[in-house]
């Protein structure tokens, strides 16, 4: 089976003689059925040429910035969105400085920051100055901010030298990849999660619904494979595309919902409720339109079952993880919403403004007995990746 198989890999290449590797790395990650867009630096380009690598992904090789032919829809941008790993392969001294700093002079540094796709570099570069005291400080910063290192290897370098400093084999960076995808720290542990909003039906054309655009799920749900589970995804009515991996199931209202959630529980390991569910739906659902005869309507609303309770309370519990939309007071409604369905966790967001439905951004306070950790405003993506990891670390102990 092809490990990769419909993954996005954005491959950065910068200036080092090791560039000419890349073109076999390109054809492995090809090969394991990812799929690879190249982006280098303009230096670059005096190592290999680009038009190998198109010749191998089949994609125009990226190198500009402004590119007149992608800024009309903010092409940096678009790419920084459509990667699901970065790796930067050769990476030199110079561009880990890029990196350490936040420079963003060109197309591939910039990328480095918009995207909150996991970055993985494969250092390159003269032996002296891997050990030089800030290239070690600057690779001591970024794996603190989460950069994995492949790399460097030890041997004869093109400048006669030896020592560390030697790119990794395309072959070993490829392993390294497909480890960080298949066998994460979820590895073999089965995650049924829930998203978006449902609706409950009045008539044939009128429904009782929220805000809930999936977003934030969904995200997490890609945050859960990177970390080796099988997920299956309950979803209400989005218009969001199935994170790759994903066995994804459609519902409209809180019942059907409920129904999805108990079919697929038995062998859960983690049940994370993001879906934004109905609290109540209609008493009668009518056969036909209602018209607008009178100058008031009255609707009698009667509770929806309570899933997260439910699977909460249920034999064989698995790990719960709740959420929390709250307009106001978040800590403590969310902290009186863990104790009373007896979570082992909650995320709990302000919603209004700028933040929670419908927006790209959020923040999140997640609490749990004992603890506490806030996670500051950033990209649904980024988001749920550093919440994946709460509920790993929390799952474990």
């Amino acid at each position: 089976m092809q490990s990769l198989f419909g993954r996005r890999v954005l491959l950065g290449i910068t200036a080092g003689i090791a560039a000419y590797k890349a073109a076999e790395l390109a054809r492995l990650l090809l090969k394991d059925g990812a799929e690879v867009q190249v982006v280098m630096t303009r230096s670059a380009s005096a190592f290999i040429g680009p038009i190998t690598l198109q010749a191998i992904t089949g994609k125009p090789v990226r190198d500009t910035l402004f590119d007149p032919q992608h800024e009309a829809a903010m092409g940096h941008i678009e790419l920084a969105r459509w990667a699901d790993v970065l790796v930067i392969a050769p990476a030199t001294a110079d561009f880990l400085a890029q990196l350490a700093t936040g420079m963003a002079h060109d197309l591939l540094s910039t990328l480095c920051l918009a995207s909150a796709a996991p970055l993985m570099v494969a250092p390159a570069m003269n032996q002296a100055m891997w050990r030089h005291p800030a290239t070690q400080a600057n690779v001591e910063l970024l794996r603190a901010r989460g950069v994995s290192f492949m790399g460097p290897a030890e041997g004869e370098q093109a400048c006669g030298d030896s020592g560390p400093g030697r790119m990794l084999e395309p072959e070993s960076i490829a392993v390294a990849l497909r480890d960080r995808f298949v066998a994460g720290r979820l590895s073999g542990q089965r995650v049924l999660l829930t998203a978006g909003p449902t609706r409950e039906a009045l008539d044939p054309v009128r429904f009782l619904g929220n805000r809930s655009s999936g977003k934030m799920g969904f995200a997490l749900a890609a945050a859960l494979v990177a970390q080796g589970a099988e997920v299956t995804l309950v979803a209400g009515p989005v218009a969001l595309s199935t994170p790759a991996g994903v066995t994804r199931i459609d519902v409209e209202s809180a019942e059907q919902m409920r129904d999805a959630v108990f079919t697929s529980l038995p062998g859960t390991a983690i049940f994370v409720a993001c879906a934004a569910v109905a609290d109540f739906r209609p008493a009668k659902v009518v056969d036909q339109k209602i018209k607008k005869t009178d100058e008031s309507l009255t609707l009698e609303l009667v509770r929806n079952p309570d899933i997260l309770s439910e699977v909460s309370r249920s034999t064989n519990r698995p790990f719960c993880v709740g959420f929390a939309a709250e307009t106001n007071d978040v800590e403590a409604y969310a902290e009186a919403k863990r104790v009373a369905k007896g979570l082992d966790m909650i995320a709990a967001n302000l919603v209004g403004a700028s933040q929670g439905f419908e927006t790209d951004d959020n923040a999140l306070l997640v609490i749990w007995e004992g603890g506490r950790q806030a996670l500051p405003m950033q990209p649904k993506p980024a988001l749920a990746g550093q919440l994946a990891n709460l509920i790993v670390d929390r799952f474990d102990a």
